[in-house]
């Protein structure tokens, strides 16, 4: 029961050696069939020992020395003069591992190949290189699919800028097909070729997937995506946006412009926080007191010290607190402050230059005496600099967004620029109308959007509008079918992530392997 595969096999001896769990066994007696022409033999030829590995029993690796026979075959015709026999579940033709252990190995190299794969393998008891795991993976039969009926088409990059590929998937079960080198126009029609059948092709808006499946697949639908529908359409605002900045300035110029005045607070305002703390908390004690609370419940409430909330009682003013270290001490600068005033006000602001004007009448204090006392000066000079506009992408993140999702700040700004100028106010309006489209995906009102489009002063829509009439059955799929490319997108998600266990090194054989196989494995 525990040990199934040694059921065919008569064991000799089980012993341990360094760690290694050694099984030595023989095969039985009797016929075995040829593995060409399936005849029945007795007639052994020879025996030799195979060195199997298993998996581990425990927590110790399995050796496993199998002697087998050769055995002549019998029959005549047979190309086959000599075969090995082979022991169910436990060997198989140029084996050096048993079918679970090979099992194992499977599992972890789908999962990592290279290093990352053979640091788990030896963890599980397993020695492996990582060109074992490379070859076993490479190996392997891509698994089985059929044409699928929607077809998901997409390209994907095995160097960003400069190397990029193409990849398939089923759009009903989102299962992956093929990787192919390449993206242009020839390779989808190629494959396409070889593999008829598919009456749905989604693909994005690019040319090269349009042509090629025009003519792989001459008799298929083609659905554009209604998500580049919506990227293309954001080009088109962000430039409508740009050829109209000058609406910008002038609401910015406005009264109730985009800026804002809350930056504009008093810089003349020199209250350091310990005295703007001590005027809080005077004005918080005297409302308390004023409503008939006692010391006591006062202290208790603004967790305070009673001697604390008795000193601002009896102080009918906080400038009455303001005393001891909190006010300014005799300087020796305080007979030359009216000289420095003065100058300040004529224009003189260097604070090097008034300190040699002073020196020469006396003064012998130090040059940071005098650039502390000019300090608040220069913080009142300092000009208050107002938040900045928003940007040409801003104002088209605006108009792409609902505006149910915009702040009440944004939303008020908007409304503002949109008052100002006819044009984005047209365009905002059309935007909202395509995204009702998009979202109902009614797209027989698609012709109605696009004649409204051309009666407006917007060439860059108008060149938007140009484009989807040019592609026009494809657009009027993806607006009126609940299909999409939105697959395709998590599959090129998936391979990002393969990539980036494998460093980014991985060729297009090895990479269209792992994606195929850990998709089927999910499956």
């Amino acid at each position: 029961m525990l040990f199934p595969q040694f059921r065919a096999v008569l064991v000799e001896r089980v012993f341990t050696k360094c760690g290694v769990v050694h099984i030595v066994a023989r095969t039985l007696d009797g016929t075995a069939s040829c593995p060409d022409c399936e005849l029945p033999s007795i007639h052994v030829h020879s025996c030799y020992e195979r060195r199997l590995a298993d998996t581990p029993v425990g927590d110790q690796p399995v050796l496993i020395e199998l002697t087998v026979r050769r055995l002549y075959c019998d029959n005549a015709l047979c190309k086959r003069r000599t075969f090995v026999e082979q022991v169910e579940g436990l060997t198989f033709k140029y084996g050096r591992r048993t079918p679970a252990s090979r099992r194992v190995l499977t599992v972890v190299t789908v999962a990592l190949a290279g290093r990352a794969g053979a640091r788990l393998a030896a963890a599980l008891l397993t020695r492996v290189s990582r060109t074992t795991l490379l070859r076993a993976i490479m190996a392997m039969p891509d698994p089985l699919w059929a044409v699928p009926k929607v077809l998901g088409v997409d390209d994907f990059a095995t160097r960003r800028g400069h190397h990029y590929g193409t990849v398939l998937i089923d759009c009903e079960t989102g299962r992956p097909l093929d990787l192919l080198p390449g993206r242009d126009a020839s390779t989808l029609a190629g494959w396409l070729r070889e593999h008829p059948g598919a009456e749905i092709i989604c693909r994005d808006r690019a040319g090269s997937y349009a042509d090629g499946a025009r003519t792989g697949a001459p008799n298929a639908v083609q659905v554009a995506d209604r998500f580049h529908l919506w990227q293309n359409l954001g080009t088109a605002v962000e430039a409508t946006v740009r050829l109209h900045s000058t609406c910008l300035k002038v609401a910015l110029t406005s009264p109730d412009g985009l800026t804002s005045d809350s930056g504009s607070a008093d810089a003349t305002k020199t209250m350091t926080p310990i005295e703007a703390r001590i005027r809080e908390r005077h004005a918080t004690i005297h409302a308390l007191l004023s409503q008939g609370h006692g010391i006591r419940e006062i202290a208790r409430e603004l967790h305070m010290g009673g001697n604390t909330v008795r000193r601002n009682a009896r102080a009918a003013v906080p400038e009455q607190l303001l005393t001891g270290r909190r006010q300014p001490r005799p300087s020796q600068l305080d007979p030359y402050k009216p000289h420095l005033d003065k100058r300040w006000a004529e224009g003189h602001t260097n604070a090097v230059q008034l300190l040699a004007e002073i020196q020469n009448l006396g003064y012998r204090g130090s040059y940071q005496i005098i650039s502390d006392y000019l300090r608040p000066r220069r913080r009142r000079r300092i000009r208050v600099v107002p938040p900045a506009p928003p940007g040409i992408r801003r104002i088209t993140s605006w108009i792409m967004r609902h505006p149910e999702h915009l702040a009440d700040g944004e939303r008020q700004q908007f409304a503002v620029l949109l008052a100002h100028c006819p044009q984005l106010k047209a365009l905002h309006e059309n935007v909202r109308s395509f995204a009702e489209i998009l979202q109902t995906r009614s797209g027989q009102h698609l012709k109605d959007w696009i004649n409204t489009v051309r009666t407006a002063d917007l060439p860059r829509l108008h060149a938007f509008a140009t484009g989807l009439e040019k592609d026009w059955d494809a657009v009027l799929q993806g607006l009126s079918t609940r299909w999409n490319s939105g697959p395709v997108e998590g599959r090129v998600n998936h391979i990002k992530m393969i990539k980036r266990q494998m460093f980014g090194r991985a060729k297009l054989p090895l990479l269209r392997k792992r994606v195929l196989l850990t998709a089927a494995a999910n499956w």
